[in-house]
């Protein structure tokens, strides 16, 4: 949805984000722009991080150590937070990609958009809504999982009953409720997008959508892409618009 390309410095919070989607979220990163800086908090003496081993240096990832001095209590917010500030005036790139679920991290979002830089989330669908309104864009990490990310089914016997653990169940029911299309959003976005003109780009019309909300995704929807899902709704026409040999589709209500 955004053409121009600059350098992103992607922070991650170990503890708070998971290894197997590592390669997702650079692909997804990519989209904006490229992964100068790359780095990875957490307690790397903990078995919790083990999992971020075999991943880190295939993705050229910086292990940065943060020991946990009180107990229940990692110093990882902090230590991300003030290394994003020294980044951030160091002007070493133009936009950050802040990998976490958690709320701490949403006044260091708006401390970056204060400055005029590009910031993006990628955390999972319990992320306080307070970090992902704080964020230009947020990716819910859900969306990236592929069918060679998803964890393998543990096989049961007969005799074993397959009860979906809490979690498990919750992530279910949290999906559930925020996979609801809102066309009240979709409509006021096409508004902002089209300026009175009876046909809009599709590109144009994911920007405004972003603007209303920075964690709308098609894939939430289950839609490949926005020309997919507005292609599903009966009150817009998706118009082909080749220019030099590529696509850029056009939107426009039904007559």
């Amino acid at each position: 949805m955004q053409e121009t390309k600059f350098n992103i410095a992607v922070l991650i919070d170990g503890d708070n984000a998971q290894a197997r989607l590592l390669k997702e979220v650079l692909s997804e990163v990519s989209k904006y722009g490229k992964a100068t800086i790359r780095r990875i908090y957490g307690d790397w003496t903990t078995p919790q991080m083990n999992s971020w081993k075999d991943t880190i240096n295939q993705h050229s990832f910086s292990p940065i150590q943060k020991f946990s001095y009180t107990t229940g209590k990692n110093s990882t917010d902090s230590s991300m937070i003030i290394d994003a500030m020294d980044i951030l005036h160091s002007q070493s790139v133009q936009g950050f990609c802040i990998v976490s679920s958690d709320s701490d991290y949403t006044g260091l979002a708006k401390r970056i958009r204060e400055s005029g830089m590009f910031v993006m989330g990628i955390g999972r669908r319990i992320t306080p809504k307070a970090f992902v309104q704080s964020c230009e864009i947020f990716t819910y990490a859900e969306n990236l999982v592929t069918s060679s990310t998803k964890p393998k089914a543990k096989k049961t016997t007969s005799s074993e009953k397959e009860i979906p653990k809490a979690s498990e169940a919750q992530d279910k029911e949290e999906k559930e409720e925020s996979d609801v299309l809102d066309l009240k959003v979709i409509s006021k976005a096409f508004e902002i997008a089209s300026d009175e003109d009876e046909e809009v780009h599709i590109a144009k019309i994911g920007a405004a959508l972003r603007k209303i909300d920075p964690s709308f995704d098609p894939r939430t929807y289950g839609f490949r892409n926005l020309t997919d899902l507005f292609k599903s709704l009966d009150k817009y026409a998706v118009v082909r618009n080749v220019v030099n040999g590529l696509n850029y589709p056009l939107v426009k209500l039904k007559s």
